[in-house]
């Protein structure tokens, strides 16, 4: 069975007013989506699993714990971590954090939580 993770802020941790987010965004909008994405990615047949982290010093340590403790075949990567210019520096975080401790996985990047079934189905 494969694995997929997706991983992203935590919506409490999100500044909706960021135009760089698409517009109307809101945390319970960002739950929803990842419930669906979660249910897409089981209806698939793969092993579905969703990481929140905060942005600030534990983001790294957060996704490195999760990716050690299981091997992923893709590891999806939320729009609001590398939309955001502000972000640019936690998205190269993350993605070389994923890259080092999981070199196996597939990086895949959604557009909103519920395409992220699409997103990973690239690469699994």
């Amino acid at each position: 069975m494969k694995r997929v993770v997706l991983i992203g802020l935590d919506p409490a941790t999100v500044d909706f007013s960021d135009p760089a987010l698409p517009p109307g965004m809101t945390a319970e909008k960002i739950h929803a989506g990842v419930k669906l994405a979660l249910a897409d990615f089981e209806a698939r047949g793969w092993h579905a699993e969703n990481c929140y982290f905060s942005p600030d010093e534990t983001a790294v340590p957060t996704i490195e714990r999760l990716l050690t403790s299981h091997a992923y075949d893709c590891v999806v990567i939320g729009a609001g971590v590398r939309l955001p210019p502000s972000r640019l520096i936690l998205f190269e975080k993350v993605v070389n954090a994923i890259h080092r401790v999981a070199p196996q996985a597939a990086i895949a990047f959604n557009t909103r939580p519920d395409d992220s079934g699409a997103a990973a189905a690239r690469w699994v």
